[in-house]
């Protein structure tokens, strides 16, 4: 038995498996995606293919011969082989002269001929990540051929020294360098001396052993990215402490860097330690002269941000300190910081914010304290910030809010609030969720906020109101959420009814989990504009007429415990949620479904989650499926109603008869017709003009299929077989002129000849000759500007098979081919079919033909 659960197991992997190829394994769209198909060596593929994957199989080497000539490929991608090793052979990618793109990456082990990427001159972007390639990559000359790259991945691998050869002075685009995880351990002036005088947007020397070297090491190691510009240089994961910091951005002096990056370092002490210094007036003197922007030291341990500490940026503008372990911010800590736009201090250890803690920041615009733990906020520590336009403070220990200077965005959500007190503040969004506020009189405090917008107080406790003012009639405001409060208890006791009534901008209102049971009379009457409005989680049984604004256009009612549905509540919608409620599917059923039938408004949801609760027979049953047959139906009508089952019924049945009559007898029912009509309007056959033409048509085929086309066709069309027969054909056997050139024959059949059909087989189409005859017959399609051409297939010919060849493809792509029929009954009407098309005369538009000439041109 587990012998037979192996094998089944087995089988199943291996039917698994051939599924997956198939499905990530196929030529699309000039796309070839060979994904994981354990291929051993590379595909053919069309010669217009643009991109080329090869991801995840099995491919040992790549050598010259490799590759068919592919021109047009931009994108190729050999990485993740799950062998050993690989091995690029010389001139592995001579055949692909314009690639932009090539990833070798993830290969484990790559070995490279020295003469591996000759003639790749295109290819601005190289990955060669994860290949355990050692610093000989950047020694020698394999990149020589390189002049458009731009971008070059060396990640993951080796690397021990940093001294890249002289050729790269002449990779002029080189402007983005990858050198994570690595294992270089110190870079010196010198070093980058090939990189002189470029600009690298991007340069990445994270997580290597940059940590291993004293403070002296780089005291006398001098500048190593002399007489170089950076746009980025990512320094994060190296392990270094304050005293490294300090003493390399002391030998970089006035090294031009725009975004330098120190994340997860190890500088400052720490909660509870006193190991490792925080960064001082001194760690970051060294970047005076370098006009950085952008500085990121997050995800470390400082503990205590200095006094002065950032006083030599006087040029930066986004500064990021967040995850560190920030408790203390010393007077003057941002001195020097004139331009800051951004300050991020989110996930530190901060309790408290006193007055002077962003003295300095005049111009910062946006400053990020969420997931602290601030609990005591100075009487206002804001107050100087006049460019101020947010404070993100999510996620602290707020009990009172504090004061704010005219600002666009607060977010206090996820504190401790328990009222909003009497606080200057000036927004235009207020985010209050997930507070501890009661008091629905607190929502008339915010409304005096002037130009406010966005009020968000969802998943407060709302429960009461005692106000003290009332809701000013200028308000601005369009957005409001009261989401996941008590408001039952505030309604229930006639308190603060019209806490809407002034609020006639308002467009989206959110009143969702309430446990609202009843709606008070005229609550929504202020309420002018509104366009939105969600009821949806609470204990709604009835909705009285004309609760709702004229102006409301989408509702949501889900999760309520409505027991009807009245159409006259919901004319003005467009957008209706009822699901999930506790329906009682008596005779009104049908009013409503009516209504929503004739009606323009939407349901959301599934059908299957609007069901029925009563009565107990229809319990969970789809209003879809309910069939209420006994309302309102007069007893006179049933009599009609059998009547037409009836006539139904009967008309049914003898349209199916008449339909598989036919089938079974069409070939004698088509025989009858024509001589009924013949007989009836005494049918002529049509004269056919000879004048311009030696011969009706031109009967192309296979030599192997002339005993086939004589009794199938011959016989039937041409009139030397039979005097019954009207068309003149020319065909081979009989009419080409012995001793003349074989094309020469061709030519002037096609030529002298009305139409030309081609009868394509599975030997037409092994056939040159033939082929070269339905390349001739179609280049007539355009001097003549006539559909000349009549394309008969036979057998069982796949789309594939005749897309295969061009000529082919593009008439098939231009007009519809007849298909020689399977059942011999069905051949009389083809004949009569085929006979129409010879005498048709199909014009074509001249422009419409100036591609598929230029493509008939480029086939001949």
């Amino acid at each position: 038995t587990m012998l037979h659960h192996l094998v089944f197991l087995l089988g199943t992997s291996l039917v698994a498996k051939e599924i997956f190829a198939s499905i990530n394994c196929y030529y699309q769209k000039q796309i070839a995606r060979y994904n994981g198909c354990s291929l051993t060596e590379v595909p053919l593929v069309p010669k217009d293919t643009l991109v080329f994957w090869l991801n995840f199989n099995k491919i040992r080497q790549v050598n010259a011969s490799s590759f068919p000539l592919l021109e047009q490929l931009l994108i190729l991608e050999i990485g993740t082989q799950s062998v050993s090793s690989v091995t690029i052979g010389k001139a592995a990618f001579r055949n692909l002269p314009n690639l932009q793109t090539l990833d070798l990456g993830d290969n484990k082990i790559l070995h490279l001929d020295p003469e591996a990427f000759v003639g790749l001159s295109n290819v601005n972007t190289l990955r060669l990540f994860h290949n355990r390639l050692d610093e000989s990559i950047l020694e020698e000359d394999y990149l020589r051929d390189f002049i458009s790259l731009e971008y070059l991945d060396l990640s993951s691998n080796q690397i021990k020294i940093l001294r890249p050869h002289r050729l790269f002075y002449h990779l002029k685009n080189l402007t983005i360098v990858n050198l994570k995880y690595n294992q270089i351990p110190i870079i010196c002036e010198g070093h980058l001396d090939s990189f002189q005088g470029k600009f690298f947007s991007l340069f990445i020397l994270n997580s290597n052993y940059l940590y291993k070297p004293t403070s002296e090491d780089w005291a006398n190691c001098g500048n190593p990215f002399k007489n170089i510009a950076l746009g980025t240089l990512d320094l994060g994961s190296n392990g270094w402490g304050e005293d490294k910091v300090q003493h390399f951005l002391t030998a970089v002096n006035g090294t031009p860097i725009d975004f330098l990056k120190f994340k997860n370092h190890i500088m400052g002490s720490g909660f509870g330690f006193k190991n490792f210094r925080d960064p001082d007036k001194d760690t970051f003197a060294g970047l005076a002269r370098s006009g950085i922007r952008l500085l990121d030291i997050s995800h470390g341990f400082i503990f205590s941000l200095n006094p002065y500490l950032f006083q030599s940026l006087g040029d930066l503008e986004w500064l990021d300190l967040n995850h560190n372990k920030i408790n203390q911010i010393q007077k003057q800590a941002f001195f020097g910081l004139r331009n800051l736009k951004t300050l991020n201090l989110s996930y530190n250890l901060l309790g408290e914010l006193y007055n002077d803690a962003f003295e300095g920041l005049q111009n910062v615009k946006l400053i990020d304290l969420q997931q602290n733990h601030i609990g005591i906020i100075a009487q206002n520590p804001f107050r100087d910030l006049l460019s101020l336009e947010m404070v993100d403070l999510r996620d602290n220990a707020i009990k009172t809010l504090p004061s704010f200077p005219s600002m666009a965005t607060i977010f206090l959500s996820d504190n401790k609030l328990l009222s909003i007190g009497s606080q200057t503040i000036r927004a235009t969004f207020i985010n209050l969720e997930r507070n501890r506020l009661a008091n629905l009189g607190d929502l008339y405090i915010l409304l005096q906020v002037p130009n406010v917008q966005y009020i968000l107080l969802r998943q407060n406790r709302l429960s009461d109101c005692n106000k003290h003012v009332n809701v000013s009639e200028n308000n601005q405001l369009i957005y409001l959420d009261l989401g996941e409060n008590m408001l039952k208890l505030v309604w229930d006791r006639g308190l603060c009814l019209d806490v809407f009534r002034a609020l006639s901008n308002l467009l989206v209102l959110h009143l969702n989990n309430n446990y609202l049971t009843a709606l008070p009379q005229d609550i929504f009457s202020g309420l002018k504009s509104l366009n939105r409005l969600n009821l949806a989680s609470n204990l709604l049984s009835y909705l009285p007429p004309d609760v709702f604004p004229e102006s409301l256009k989408t509702l949501n009612m889900s999760e309520n415990q409505l027991l009807s549905l009245a159409p006259e509540v919901f004319m003005t919608l467009s957008l209706l949620d009822i699901t999930n409620n506790r329906f009682f599917c008596d005779c009104t059923l049908n009013t409503w479904i009516a209504w929503v039938n004739k009606s323009n408004v939407t349901l959301a949801g599934s059908e299957n989650d609007t069901y029925c609760v009563l009565p107990p027979g229809l319990t969970r049953v789809p209003f879809s499926s309910v069939a209420l047959d006994g309302c309102n139906e007069d007893e006179l009508q049933k009599p009609l109603q059998f009547s037409l089952f009836i006539f139904t019924s009967v008309t049914l049945i003898m349209f199916l008869t008449a339909v598989i009559v036919f089938n079974h007898f069409r070939g004698t029912c088509f025989v009858w017709y024509k001589t009924i009509i013949g007989t009836l309007l005494k049918e002529r056959k049509q004269a056919i003009d000879t004048s311009a033409y030696k011969y009706d048509a031109y009967l192309c085929y296979s030599n192997r299929d002339f005993e086939w086309v004589q009794n199938s066709l011959l016989k039937h069309l041409d009139s030397q077989y039979s005097e019954k027969n009207r068309f003149t054909l020319c065909f081979e056997e009989r009419d080409f002129l012995p001793g003349e050139d074989h094309i020469t024959n061709i030519r002037d059949a096609i030529w002298n000849s009305r139409k030309t059909i081609c009868i394509v087989t599975r030997q037409f189409l092994k056939d040159g000759w033939c082929v070269e005859a339905f390349n001739f017959a179609q280049s007539r399609y355009f001097c003549d500007l006539k559909d000349v051409l009549i394309m008969v297939a036979v057998g069982s010919l796949s789309q594939y098979q005749l897309m295969k060849y061009k000529p082919i493809r593009v008439f098939v792509q231009r007009s519809q081919y007849m298909q020689w029929p399977e059942d011999h009954q069905d051949v009389d009407w083809f004949l009569n079919s085929l006979s129409h098309q010879i005498l048709q005369e199909k014009k074509v538009k001249k422009k419409s033909s100036v591609t598929e000439m230029q493509t008939i041109r480029t086939i001949s």
